[in-house]
């Protein structure tokens, strides 16, 4: 399959990102690839004490910050047996069905082993077991160690962290498939928006931050907030859409192909609620510029938008989604189109910011 070639440069560096790897905590690669091709079109950037990257495009009022998270949900090895296999934790939320006989990498402090989820083959199991799920206590990681001592000299130990191992692949019809597109596609718009603002005279500053975290707290969106302290936030994020058998359309209205959406509110109002000037001035922008979006009211999930809201004294903040099937799994899948909607809208809106 092939792409659109208008869509070809922001699928190459979502392929650049997607196979990078970087769970919660372990974002140091990933930042490393996003400070390099972030900076050719920022003022400044820098590494805050938490690991938050911050770009910044120097301008006036009011101060804008985008954020999108660095990191991507795995795993960290919490035991190796005397045989060598070892056994892990999730850092994020994964849907146990989704982990089993994935092939994944296992970062050691000498190498990267490729490795594979095991468990017991169905052939010696009881009739009872084959209808039972098999939940991630009962899986393990084979990285074709002989023995316990065998995988500690490979440099496996316990704490190591651990990636799905999945390639970028090209579908039908501009959509793509692969690992961590939740939030690699978020890193991919941030460039992307910088890139084309260079080219702007805007008159806000705009803070571009790649957090660290997200998965498992929103952890360096609230300390990056807070040091930045901006007037205005926007989160940039992957959001459910429910065009594929299995979503009611009362569950998710969302569809693949129909442009950025746009949030009303996160989490049935437990995440971010936007407010209404917020949601006002994203779809004026998106209608004056006839960019294609759709609206996003979700009942479950959250984004780095709930924490930068709540941060100081408050600080108004919306989001701006990709839509995505098969989310928290090794075979996310968005449409390009949708992303560069996305970034558009983006680009639009804080160059003409009338808040």
């Amino acid at each position: 399959m092939t792409i659109s070639k208008n869509l070809q440069n922001i699928a190459s560096l979502l392929e650049k990102f997607s196979t990078a790897s970087g769970i919660s905590g372990y974002e140091k690669d990933v930042r490393e690839m996003l400070k390099k091709e972030i900076e050719p079109f920022s003022d400044s950037v820098r590494i805050d004490p938490m690991g938050n990257l911050i770009a910044e495009k120097k301008g006036g009022k009011p101060v804008i910050m985008i954020a999108a998270h660095m990191d991507e949900i795995g795993f960290v090895a919490k035991h190796i047996d005397d045989n060598g296999f070892i056994y892990f934790v999730t850092i994020g939320g994964f849907f146990d069905q989704t982990l089993l006989n994935q092939r994944v990498v296992v970062h050691g402090k000498k190498q990267d082993l490729t490795g594979v989820i095991g468990s017991k083959p169905p052939h010696i199991m009881k009739e009872e077991e084959r209808k039972k799920i098999v939940e991630i206590d009962e899986m393990f990681i084979d990285v074709g160690a002989k023995n316990k001592k065998d995988a500690e000299k490979m440099g496996v130990e316990i704490g190591s962290p651990i990636t799905v191992d999945r390639n970028f692949k090209i579908l039908a019809n501009n959509l793509v498939t692969g690992k961590a597109f939740d939030n690699r596609a978020g890193l991919v718009t941030l460039i992307e928006v910088m890139r084309r603002l260079s080219k702007k005279k805007i008159k806000p500053s705009i803070c571009a931050v790649g957090t660290v975290q997200e998965e498992v707290g929103l952890k360096g969106a609230r300390t990056s907030a807070f040091d930045i302290d901006p007037d205005l936030a926007i989160a940039v994020d992957l959001t459910i859409a429910g065009d594929c058998p299995g979503i009611a359309k009362k569950e998710s209205e969302i569809s693949i192909g129909k442009g950025a959406a746009i949030t009303v509110l996160e989490a049935g109002g437990q995440g971010v609620i936007v407010p209404e000037k917020i949601v006002e001035w994203l779809k004026n922008t998106a209608k004056k510029n006839k960019i294609k979006y759709q609206l996003d009211v979700s009942k479950g999930g959250m984004t780095d938008a709930a924490i930068i809201n709540l941060t100081r004294k408050g600080i108004p903040t919306g989001v701006v989604s990709i839509p995505s099937r098969y989310i928290h799994s090794p075979v996310e899948l968005i449409g390009l189109e949708d992303l560069e909607s996305t970034i558009k809208l983006i680009v639009e809106a804080v160059s003409k910011c009338p808040i």
